[in-house]
């Protein structure tokens, strides 16, 4: 089933990927910036708030994703999308892409 949720902004940003190893998070690697359990979906952000919802659909289709973590200071205008193997979020890469943020 597909939802039509209207956007309110949509922005070219650079797409990173983690995974939950110590190396790529802090002392607690399973554990989101809001307290929440890293799970598919999650996605790091710091331009955005905790909670928003965004799409990217080049990459993702329809598929939406929730900012729940945050990233180092230095990454201020990039996503950063949880992956639950080290390989499959080194496999993604670093992506330029459009996101549709819609709330």
């Amino acid at each position: 089933m597909t939802v039509n949720i209207p956007a309110l902004k949509i922005a070219k940003v650079v797409l990173t990927a983690y995974s939950s190893t110590p190396d790529q998070t802090d002392s607690t690697p399973f554990i989101t910036a809001l307290g929440t359990r890293t799970r598919d979906g999650v996605i790091a952000a710091n331009f955005l708030a905790f909670g928003t919802k965004v799409q990217i659909p080049e990459i993702f289709g329809d598929k939406v994703f929730t900012v729940e973590d945050r990233m180092a200071k230095k990454h201020d205008d990039k996503i950063d999308i949880w992956f639950p193997e080290r390989r499959l979020a080194k496999k993604f890469g670093i992506q330029e892409a459009e996101v549709i943020i819609l709330d």
